[in-house]
């Protein structure tokens, strides 16, 4: 393997009344939450996927299948602590994460920095290494009217 690595993640999950909503390890207060095996972090699941794409490991699938009843209601931030002690032992460290969160509602202004601040601590990195922004899709498509949330992840790795 080269001396660095680009990966690529991308996660959609629908969302339904009732349900919790977290994003990127941080809880929103809002209406409706992601249906989906685990706590349907979108944005986690996307950073996930970039970082296996990088090491070329495959999806998130791969490792946390949803046919496995022991990631049921899974806290996405423990699947991304194991993922990162692969990208460890593979001898890698994240160089620059970059991450787009589209949602036309909640807001995600006021949330940014606590999301950054808690990626960074899982991924062991300096939070000037992650980067996150949020993108509404003017009331266009499932996203734009609130039925679904997406994210989109890239990844710089370094061998250490």
């Amino acid at each position: 393997m080269s001396n660095y690595r680009i990966g690529q993640g991308f996660d959609i999950h629908k969302l339904e009344e009732g349900l919790p909503l977290i994003i990127g390890g941080v809880k929103f207060d809002f209406e409706k939450g992601f249906v989906a095996h685990s706590d349907g972090d979108v944005l986690i699941h996307a950073i996930i996927d970039s970082l296996l794409g990088a090491l070329s490991l495959g999806d998130i699938g791969a490792i946390f299948p949803d046919t496995d009843e022991k990631y049921k209601n899974a806290d996405s931030k423990e699947l991304l602590k194991n993922v990162m002690k692969i990208v460890t032992q593979k001898g890698y460290k994240i160089v620059n994460l970059d991450t787009t969160i589209k949602a036309q509602r909640p807001k995600m202004r006021e949330k940014i920095d606590e999301i950054r601040k808690s990626l960074a601590a899982i991924l062991n990195t300096d939070i000037e290494n992650v980067s996150v922004k949020a993108k509404t899709l003017e009331g266009l498509g499932p996203i734009g009217e609130v039925k679904a949330i997406a994210a989109d992840s890239v990844v710089l790795l370094e061998k250490i």
